[in-house]
């Protein structure tokens, strides 16, 4: 006789207990301020409840802190004792954490002491650095949910595989080699399939600078945690704009290389063309190639990192474009003055800018769109009935009427799909070869400038748009986040005059409040071509000090 299922909201909330529970005591706020009593909870808020060290130590960015734990300046325990204690924080704050294993870093991080001081040298190039995980990574000791009730104590909701809590992601794998110290699993929605993140298990993930809104989605506790200093960085997936969307609402820089270039072997599973990506404070290169991760992962390129193609010389001129609307939906206020903003700042440093307008983005977008759907929603139906949860809102509205609408789409019609998408790439990619014969060089633009997202940062449960992000995964593009402003009420305004193109433009448009939006992050992305990671790395970084000089 089978044993009785337990209520889903039995293990949910033995599972936030748990997370709860794993913080230190004298970590634990006494108490939780509204949040309608107070927005905005970074910088000063958060820092109070910090020591004058760990406010240092926290705030320092990855390559200061590696530097420090490779020279003897900082310890990796004194490292890590500081990221777990401001985790905690930021977790009490906004709900960014669905796995701590504090101790067990506390220990890794004493080892890289030990050995640096045996062998008078780092581990590696990421010695001694606190690095989150999106929960979908696997890791030793800890359990993946994904966001999922029905996978709690299971492999990806399957009970005795051998691989509970013992398998690690071949990412993982090479963080660890890389001298990294792992610590923390951070909040997704259940699913990965939606810009804001919620589940049945951690509630809803907050926006730490303001807390009317959204954090993101779907590596959204990585843009929370990261965007509260818990983190110096983070790793997560993008199969429509989940790195960059978290990262621009969060202010930000993710980077959704293209696919084949970072590894994915071994992560819990998710149909669709997922990538991975990593999200950070700052904008820098990554140290991760170096372990030659195409030995591991047969779907990687043998493209070690490029170091000539990741820099900008002084004097040189590049040529931009800028995507100013995708023809479907139109952008808020406060995006469109970043935009503006970055241009305008290009454009006196010497750099020409043209209109960019390529083909219909609608178009490329049907196709992963088409792509999230090719299985009718049978594995989202199979992990929601393991324990009988409901789905979010913000997952009904994806995969709500396709639950129980048919068998999964043939391979005919997913063949159709992948050669629609091929001829949509090389469309687009003429389109930006024939900008040669606008830029005055012979050679096309450089770097296209486009908004993440039409809006600063998503209303729970708001209208969605993935076009902006969505258009990078279905032409396989490199894309960087960059953080520009914040919101500011006072001029951020809306157009009286604005018409909308349809229903759906109104419905976001409508979403607006400059009350509500208020000192909310605002972020673009610039887009290179397919596999220029470090020449995207190398912009961004470039107009990055630009704004800021």
């Amino acid at each position: 006789m089978a044993a009785e299922r337990q209520p889903w909201q039995t293990l949910a909330k033995a599972k936030l207990d748990s997370i709860n529970e794993s913080i230190p005591a004298d970590w634990r706020l006494p108490s939780l301020p509204r949040n309608e009593e107070r927005r905005d909870v970074t910088g000063d808020y958060v820092r109070q409840f910090l020591s004058k060290e760990e406010i240092e130590v926290t705030e320092a960015i990855a390559p200061a802190i590696v530097e420090s734990t490779s020279t003897g300046h900082w310890t990796a325990e004194i490292v890590a004792r500081a990221f777990c204690h401001r985790a905690s924080l930021a977790h009490q704050l906004t709900n960014c954490l669905h796995d701590t294993f504090f101790d067990a870093a506390i220990e890794d991080a004493k080892s890289l002491d030990a050995y640096i001081t045996k062998n008078r040298k780092p581990k590696g190039p990421l010695h001694g650095l606190p690095v989150s995980l999106k929960d979908q990574f696997h890791v030793k000791g800890v359990e993946t949910t994904m966001g999922y009730v029905g996978w709690l104590g299971t492999f990806q909701g399957k009970k005795g595989t051998g691989k509970e809590r013992v398998f690690e992601s071949e990412m993982v794998q090479e963080l660890r080699d890389l001298g990294a110290v792992l610590y923390c699993k951070t909040s997704v929605p259940h699913t990965l399939m939606t810009g804001e993140t919620v589940n049945n298990i951690i509630g809803y993930t907050w926006n730490p600078k303001n807390r009317n809104l959204s954090c993101g989605g779907s590596s959204g506790g990585e843009g929370a945690l990261i965007g509260l200093r818990g983190s110096p960085a983070g790793f997560g997936t993008d199969i429509g704009g989940s790195i960059r969307i978290p990262a621009a609402f969060n202010g930000l820089y993710g980077l959704r290389p293209s696919a084949g270039r970072l590894p994915y072997q071994g992560m819990a599973k998710l149909h669709g063309w997922t990538k991975f990506g990593v999200v950070s404070s700052r904008a820098n290169s990554t140290s991760l190639l170096s372990r030659e991760p195409w030995l591991h992962d047969p779907l990687v390129h043998d493209i070690p990192w490029r170091d000539e193609k990741a820099v900008i010389s002084k004097d040189q001129k590049l040529f931009f474009a800028v995507l100013r609307h995708d023809g479907v939906v139109s952008l808020h206020p406060p995006v469109k003055r970043a935009l503006e903003t970055v241009t305008e700042r290009l454009e006196k440093q010497g750099h020409r800018i043209i209109e960019w307008k390529p083909p219909d983005h609608q178009r490329g977008v049907d196709t992963i769109i088409a792509a999230w759907k090719y299985d009718n929603g049978a594995d989202v139906r199979s992990a929601f009935e393991l324990s009988g949860e409901p789905m979010a809102p913000q997952i009904a509205s994806i995969y709500g009427a396709e639950l129980h609408a048919g068998p999964p789409k043939d391979a005919t019609f997913i063949a159709a799909n992948n050669v629609a998408r091929r001829e949509y790439q090389k469309e687009y990619m003429e389109y930006w070869n024939s900008t040669a014969e606008l830029t005055g060089t012979g050679k096309p633009v450089d770097i296209v400038i486009a908004p993440v997202a039409p809006v600063a940062a998503a209303r729970p449960n708001g209208v969605p748009w993935y076009g902006y992000s969505g258009i990078v995964n279905a032409l396989d593009y490199t894309a960087c986040t960059l953080p520009v402003t914040t919101v500011d009420k006072s001029i951020d305004v809306l157009d009286p005059s604005f018409q909308p193109l349809g229903d759906l433009d109104k419905s976001i448009m409508d979403q607006y409040d400059p009350e509500i939006y208020d000192g909310a992050h605002v972020g673009l992305q610039l887009i290179g071509r397919r596999l220029q990671e470090e020449k995207v790395l190398a912009v961004t970084e470039y107009v990055a000090g630009v704004l800021t000089a």
